[in-house]
């Protein structure tokens, strides 16, 4: 079983990622920080066993081990990127930064 890693897990595209992950039988560590995610688009993922969900910003370090990353966090919505546009560039830029330092260690 692999450890799979979904940054914006709880956006629209994460959740579902999440979901055809954990229906292979992966493991799915799902980081939020639920800025344009939605907790709703998840909440039917916590039955699975091998799903866990962390309420994290990635513009922070976060380290554990996996296997697999998905970098999906960004808020894409006009709604949220027109709202707050340095917050979805220190997103978009610091957030694949600490996700590469990441799979350095794969």
């Amino acid at each position: 079983m692999k450890t799979i890693l979904v940054t914006g897990g709880a956006g629209f595209i994460g959740a579902h990622l999440c979901e055809f992950l954990l229906h292979k039988g992966d493991r799915v560590i799902c980081l939020d920080n639920l800025y344009s995610g939605n907790y709703s688009n998840i909440e039917h993922l916590f039955a699975y066993s091998n799903f866990h969900f962390v309420r994290h910003d990635v513009t922070q370090l976060f380290d554990t081990p996996v296997n697999e990353i998905y970098n999906l966090a960004c808020p894409a919505s006009p709604i949220f990127y027109q709202d707050d546009p340095v917050k979805t560039f220190t997103t978009s830029v610091f957030g694949t930064y600490h996700m590469l330092e990441l799979a350095k260690k794969i």
